[in-house]
């Protein structure tokens, strides 16, 4: 079975990207609603299922159960204990994986058609009747607080927990979803148990399926494996009020090499200026080493390995975000010239060569992001979740192609707020001390 599972897989990885998937909106009797791309050429199914609120939903005395709840469900299931669901998960040739975020839990899954039943009985299990016995919470537990404990040594980790607190305060995105050593010390199984009802509820759910089913075996297959799942769960938190110390916040930390995140006002990814923000952004620092922040930072000056700016478009708040690392005695320089980066582009904005560039580059990118079933079943939820039409992805290179010039240059000179940029910085950078909020 796992030699006929990994010829599946292997023949899936040899398939061509794709940009060109045929959307089909399923209803299940129950009326649970997914979309579907039906690929009956590989016998496989891919489903990706997401719960929207996730780690948000709790409150700050119970931060941390939530992630604790989700890395809890493949601990043993029904009658299954750990070992015994995971020997049945491999058995089947079946992947389940769950994870978490500050705005959905995903459910992602993987199995073989002639599986289906048994693999969609077990990830019912896991999402149903989940045990959390004593001895896998306090196995997992201990993981949890390892993780925690190696954060508060790690650089990047405190910059973003620190940049975080400052962005968004007592909101949940304030803090790690992972929780504190005090507050996950502190969790029970009733505090799971209700983490569990709070978030897996009928009333938040997305789906997205692709590979070997028709959309009545869909629909029976979802109103089997979540109709017992509660109708509604936890109430949505409020959205979060974002606030920018603009300046610089050091926080001391002995390394030879500083760490900084910067962050300024955001934009959402539904706004009619989203593309246009996404190719300004391209040219400015997105990942590519064309990005003027790359060559101007690492090229020309030599001060870092890499620097990025990137947008988060967060269900309840959103912000446009960097990072950079140096040596304590150059952090300085570099955050100067990021600085005047951001200047530059809000006042001047792109060439048109730059334009090209970057739409060229984000059109070509697209199609490669299809290069799988569950990556496929995956963008089918993001795009629900978004409430995106079902006809977006043949249209959104459209999209960008459109931008225009003037496109750029206006939402350059609207988003940008170069007096408003804050900067967290963790090391023992020479020359920066805290000015934030003076």
């Amino acid at each position: 079975m796992r030699l006929i599972y990994a010829l599946v897989l292997t023949v899936m990885a040899a398939l061509p990207a794709r940009a060109e998937v045929n959307i089909q909106e399923v209803t299940s009797p129950g009326g649970l609603k997914a979309w579907l791309v039906e690929e009956p050429s590989i016998p496989f199914v891919a489903l990706d299922v997401r719960f929207r609120g996730g780690a948000s939903l709790e409150g700050p005395d119970k931060r941390g159960a939530i992630n604790l709840m989700t890395a809890l469900l493949e601990e043993g299931a029904g009658a299954m204990d750990a070992r015994a669901f995971a020997r049945a998960a491999e058995g089947l040739a079946s992947s389940f994986r769950f994870s978490v975020d500050d705005d959905a839990l995903a459910v992602s899954a993987q199995f073989l058609t002639e599986n289906q039943d048994a693999s969609v009985a077990l990830l019912k299990e896991a999402l149903q009747n989940p045990r959390f016995d004593a001895e896998a919470i306090d196995r997992v537990r201990g993981q949890v607080l390892s993780g925690i404990r190696s954060s508060e040594k790690d650089p990047d980790d405190i910059a973003r927990k620190t940049m975080d607190g400052l962005l968004y305060g007592d909101h949940p995105y304030g803090s790690s979803l992972s929780g504190s050593v005090e507050t996950v010390t502190a969790l029970t199984r009733d505090d799971l148990v209700a983490a569990h009802a709070d978030v897996l509820a009928r009333d938040r759910v997305f789906i997205g399926a692709v590979g070997d089913i028709t959309p009545d075996a869909l629909g029976l297959l979802l109103d089997d494996l979540l109709g017992g799942l509660p109708e509604k769960g936890a109430a949505m938190p409020a959205v979060a009020e974002v606030r920018i110390p603009s300046g610089v916040t050091v926080v001391d930390f002995p390394t030879p090499q500083s760490v900084a995140i910067f962050a300024q006002k955001g934009i959402k990814q539904k706004d009619d200026d989203w593309f246009a923000a996404t190719v300004m952004n391209q040219v400015l620092g997105g990942g590519s080493f064309e990005s003027r922040l790359m060559d101007e930072v690492r090229e020309k000056r030599g001060l870092t390995y890499g620097v990025y700016s990137y947008l988060v478009p967060m269900d309840l708040a959103e912000t446009f975000q960097g990072s950079v690392s140096s040596a304590n005695d150059r952090i300085g320089e570099a955050i100067s010239v990021i600085r005047d980066e951001w200047v530059k582009m809000a006042e001047k904005g792109v060439t048109q060569q730059e334009l090209d560039d970057a739409k060229t580059y984000i059109t070509g990118s697209y199609p490669l992001r299809f290069d799988g079933n569950q990556r496929i079943a995956s963008i089918l939820v993001g795009m629900q979740m978004l409430d995106l039409p079902i006809d977006y992805i043949p249209t959104r290179n459209d999209k960008v192609e459109a931008v225009t010039l003037e496109d750029v240059q206006r939402v350059a000179g609207e988003l940008l707020d170069p007096e408003g940029l804050a900067f967290v910085v963790v090391g023992q950078p020479e020359g920066l001390e805290t000015t934030a909020g003076n």
